[in-house]
């Protein structure tokens, strides 16, 4: 059987900059050790597999697939794939509008192209970040990151445990330098690094390369099968938890925009968005270009 595909480089504008994502057009008939092996086969941070959605109003239904394991959501999947299914829609200079169905629920997506030809995707967090659990000392974080312990931390950032539907150690540092240094000390990594089932560690500053960001990050998910990833969006969706409680944000609508994979020489721009009622995070956003970069088909 003949499955069409597509691979895109999302949250950049750039061909062969941003995160690589594969998605697979036609999933039907695919069993879950299938779409496992195929997600290894293209051994990118993840792979999409297209299903037609439960509610004919939605446009369509996500699986989504890192080289080791089965995620119930992801922000660069969610964002290749909404600008995909727009082109493949033929949107011109229309905005498009459609929501996908994911595991972790449903995800209202919003598709634009923009004045300089690039297309952009915003989705709509479907669950708010929330704590999960306390983080380890930060001693134990430092040894797992192979950095000292006083650079641990800035402003009001602290070492925290958050989720918005995939779980994230954030590990505020506070300089550049020791974001470039950090790495995986794998021997240390599971007993500092949570949560437990799929530890997995968002790095940031607010020191940047390029003038106009507000973090510079790097994010390792080793027992995701993903040493190093260049954009990510489910980490981001984490992160709002911990900017919305540490920045003390007014209230109204704040534009962040996180740069990452800066060091794999895969440079990415996610944009988050946060809506702030009352001194609380009510809704959040996060948005980004991308770039279709092949197309073929698989032969199973």
């Amino acid at each position: 059987m003949s499955r069409r595909f597509y691979t895109l480089d999302v949250f950049t504008k750039t061909a062969l900059a941003g995160n690589p994502l594969a998605v697979v057009l036609d999933s039907y008939g695919l069993s879950d050790d299938a779409m496992q092996a195929i997600a290894r086969e293209f051994n990118l941070s993840e792979t999409v597999f297209l299903f037609p959605p439960k509610n004919p109003d939605n446009r369509a239904a996500l699986r989504i697939f890192t080289p080791a394991r089965e995620l119930p959501f992801a922000g660069h999947p969610t964002v290749g794939t909404a600008v995909l299914l727009a082109m493949l829609d033929g949107v011109e200079h229309a905005t498009k509008r459609f929501v996908l169905e994911e595991k972790v629920g449903l995800v209202p997506c919003e598709v634009a192209r923009l004045s300089d030809g690039a297309t952009e995707a915003i989705f709509t967090l479907p669950r708010l970040p929330q704590r999960i659990e306390a983080a380890a000392d930060n001693a134990q974080i430092a040894k797992a990151l192979g950095v000292a312990t006083d650079v641990i931390g800035f402003d009001r950032h602290r070492p925290a445990v958050f989720s918005a539907g995939v779980g994230f150690t954030l590990v505020p540092l506070n300089h550049i330098a020791a974001v470039r240094k950090a790495g995986i000390n794998r021997d240390d990594w599971n007993a500092a690094i949570r949560p437990a089932d799929h530890a997995n560690a968002f790095v940031y500053c607010r020191e940047t390369v390029e003038a106009g960001h507000h973090f510079h990050a790097r994010m390792f998910a080793p027992d995701l099968g993903v040493g190093e990833d260049p954009a990510t969006g489910s980490a981001v969706a984490a992160f709002a938890g911990a900017v919305a409680e540490y920045e003390e944000l007014s209230d109204g609508t704040h534009r962040i925009v996180i740069e990452q994979g800066y060091e794999m020489g895969r440079p990415s721009q996610i944009m988050l968005e946060m809506d702030v009622e009352g001194g609380v995070l009510v809704a959040a956003r996060i948005g980004g270009s991308a770039v279709v970069i092949s197309e073929g088909s698989l032969r199973i």
